[in-house]
């Protein structure tokens, strides 16, 4: 806890011509937190060399074990006001939240001073509430495993490898090499990027790896169990353990089941493959039709307009519109079997959408096997959508000016055999007429469907599960946000890499090795000093419990979006902090409030709370709105709307918290029992585009907020007092209206709280 506190006041930037911060200073040293500040001050610019040494003078002089900075928001001038390990720091924000977005009531002149005066006692109590984090300091296994011995998982064991970490690579199959291995080329992977195709250079790549002193490869075995946490695993591979700090997964894909392909012919047409029988008869010497003969035509569909019917496919007894052929008859016995069909065939269709740059890079890359391997036959491709982004445009191009690839966009509108031939019919061709392509073979697209699609386990010894959960938010996908934070999935410690992650090519693959790798050492290194890791890379506390009073309801353990509790026989919860990443959404959860931080509590929170002067009656100084702001989206776009010079009522008060998550419901009630009219709660999207750092936060918060609603019902408080706004970091220019339409709501239609001036 903060005990001797300095608070200074910055004069910069307009607050100095907007509030008397002289005066603001003496309020602090002689108002009612007096006994914590022994040192208030006001300077023109603190942030200047002048004004941090005045600062770190009193330091030395007072010693001042906080630093109360009243001057501009926390996310600007971070990396000046820092003062040693041992002097925290609270940031005020007198600039953006006071007086950039000031805006003046009629009715109730002169608010600016008393917005000042109480975020300036908001920051004090915040800060005497706040202690230094101890954190574990683990002995770190500095081990990294990499699962999947593909191009994409070699990559990322050399990348390990090469900055000094011992790596063991497993692979399921007996061989290393993955689908890389079994591609006859590939698109263009370096300059000039316009040649048909490159050799991929996998066995040069396996020798490299084999060959490699710090990589361990093991073959013909999974990963049987992941026990323990980031720093500290303990996997199971071969009925073997081993110690492991983190986790690369490049698992890689398997194609989408081809029976979604019937509308284009495959299955009943004989000279219909896809494109992964078309790469598997290139790499083994030649291009054939069903009847063994080299083709003159073979025509590549692009378009998948005819796959794109929208079919929701439940379990059964639920409305199911599955196809004719699917083994159900909807009963419950049949139940399981509909179920793998619901997670595995409709992703494989579902799946060809996230597939839409391969698949354009791929025709055009097979086009050039027949001009290769097929020397005189003549390569179509009808594309609704040519998508090559950046530098593959000059490989689109290429093809354009081979005479022996013809090009047309059009929405394919049926195929059928005519004879011994295909027949493709198209519309909406660049020339406008439809057209009808004849040719001996037709090659349609392959879903790349991420492994864990259809098994989303990694055997880990968690209480959640052995699985990532809720992986239909990313449709099989192991990846958490892809916006903000690639790599990352549900289990911290655990790195997606490669097709796993997302549909892409060896190049971006070999990107995203890379990237995996730096993620997993990052893990490891950050685990060793006690520190989180993404978002809040650095922080160095953890949820702190008071077990005594727990009642071991499990609001925690189950809440937790990464699964960083596990639990004892009798439900009390048992914490892995290497697992956690600081979302507090455990703190949010439990009803007891017996979980809170070192720096970031349900008392500090509450207090500050408490510190907002409440006016009795709307008459003597208007409303008064608590709003608590997600500090990863909410409160940078309202930063980003006071820098634009716009501006809020007046009566509002912000506060920021680390996810809505981690909310704590006494919050509310502390705030309608000092007599405030409103609770605005700003945070991430939530749903199926969700935005939230913590991917679950704002999801959570809503579904409590119905519970607090319910609560305020049977006080006789109105539950609209009590509201959750979705904000991303780029409403900044809606923001405003949104605050300024919740306090005119209130005090239109509600008016003051019933509890004011109790």
């Amino acid at each position: 806890m903060a005990e001797k506190l300095g608070v200074y006041i910055c004069g910069g930037c307009d607050i100095g011509a907007n509030i008397d911060v002289d005066g603001l200073a003496e309020f602090c040293a002689n108002g009612k937190h007096s006994a914590a500040v022994a040192v208030a001050k006001s300077n023109p610019v603190l942030c200047s060399p002048e004004g941090k040494a005045m600062i770190e003078a009193d330091i030395a002089e007072h010693g001042l074990d906080g630093v109360v900075c009243a001057a501009c928001s926390p996310r600007a001038k971070w990396d000046v006001f820092k003062f040693g390990e041992e002097v925290q720091v609270e940031r005020v924000n007198l600039r953006e939240h006071c007086v950039w977005s000031y805006q003046e009531d009629p009715q109730f002149p002169g608010q600016m001073e008393v917005i000042a005066k109480d975020y300036t006692n908001m920051g004090i109590i915040k800060l005497n509430k706040s202690r230094i984090p101890e954190p574990e300091l683990p002995d770190a296994y500095k081990t990294i495993m990499v699962v999947g011995g593909g191009f994409t998982g070699m990559k990322a064991a050399l990348n390990a490898a090469s900055m000094g970490y011992p790596v063991m690579l497993v692979e399921q199959a007996d061989t290393l090499g993955g689908k890389a291995a079994t591609m006859y080329k590939s698109f263009p992977l370096g300059a000039p990027f316009s040649e048909r195709e490159q050799e991929i250079g996998i066995d040069a790549l396996i020798a490299e790896v084999e060959g490699t002193e710090n990589i361990q490869v093991i073959t013909g075995a999974t990963v049987e169990a992941l026990a323990g946490a980031p720093a500290q695993y303990k996997a199971t591979v071969g009925g073997t353990e081993y110690e492991v700090g983190a986790v690369v997964m490049a698992t890689g894909w398997v194609p989408g089941k081809p029976e979604f392909l019937a509308p284009l012919g495959y299955g009943t047409i004989k000279n219909v493959v896809t494109t992964a029988e078309l790469e598997a008869m290139a790499a083994n010497g030649g291009i054939k039709t069903a009847d063994g003969k080299t083709p003159n035509s073979v025509a590549f569909i692009v378009d998948t307009s005819l796959l794109t019917k929208d079919v929701s496919y439940g379990p059964c007894g639920d409305a199911c519109e599955a196809p004719e052929d699917l083994p159900c008859d909807d009963t419950k016995e049949d139940e399981e079997e509909c179920e793998t069909f619901k997670y595995e065939d409709k992703e494989s269709a579902k799946h060809l959408a996230y597939s839409s740059e391969l698949t354009s890079l791929v025709a055009l890359k097979q086009a050039n096997y027949v001009r290769e391997l097929a020397p005189n036959a003549l390569a179509y491709v009808i594309y609704d959508h040519m998508m090559v982004p950046g530098i593959n445009e000059k490989y689109y191009q290429a093809a354009q000016d081979d005479p022996g690839v013809m090009l047309t966009k059009g929405t394919v509108t049926g195929v059928e055999e005519v004879g011994s031939s295909v027949v493709i019919k198209a519309k909406d061709t660049l020339l406008g007429a439809d057209v009808a392509i004849s040719a001996d073979l037709v090659v349609v697209p392959t879903a790349i469907v991420p492994t864990t699609a259809a098994n989303p386990t990694m055997n880990f010894v968690y209480r959640q599960g052995p699985a990532f959960p809720d992986l239909e938010l990313f449709d099989g996908f192991a990846d958490s946000n892809y916006i903000c934070f690639p790599y990352e999935t549900r289990r911290t410690g655990v790195y997606a890499a490669g097709c796993v992650r997302q549909p892409m090519g060896l190049g971006l693959a070999e990107e995203d090795a890379a990237g995996a790798a730096l993620k997993a050492i990052q893990c490891i290194e950050s685990a060793n000093r006690g520190m989180s890791v993404h978002p809040r890379s650095g922080d160095l506390s953890f949820p702190e419990f008071n077990f005594m009073r727990c009642t071991q309801c499990k609001r925690c353990t189950e809440e937790c979006p990464f699964g960083a509790l596990d639990d004892d026989e009798k439900g009390t919860p048992l914490p892995n902090p290497t697992r956690c990443r600081r979302c507090g959404t455990c703190m949010g959860a439990c009803p007891e409030r017996v979980i809170s931080f070192a720096n970031y509590g349900i008392d500090q929170i509450g207090s500050a709370i408490k510190e907002v002067k409440v006016p009795d009656t709307l008459d003597e100084g208007g409303p008064r709105i608590i709003v608590l702001a997600c500090e990863n989206d909410a409160y940078p776009a309202l930063d980003m709307a006071a820098m634009r010079g716009k501006s809020w009522s007046p009566y509002v008060r912000f506060i920021p918290v680390r996810c809505l998550g981690s909310v704590n419901a006494i919050w509310v009630a502390d705030a309608m029992s000092k007599g405030v009219d409103g609770v605005m709660m700003l945070g991430c999207k939530y749903g199926d585009d969700y935005q939230c750092h913590f991917v679950k936060g704002s999801e959570l918060c809503n579904r409590r907020k119905e519970n607090i609603a319910e609560s305020l019902g049977r006080l006789g408080v109105e539950p609209e007092r009590v509201e959750q706004y979705e904000v991303s970091i780029d409403m900044y220019d809606q923001v405003p209206d949104m605050i300024d339409e919740f306090v005119e709501n209130i005090t239109t239609n509600f008016g003051p709280n019933p509890f004011k001036g109790y």
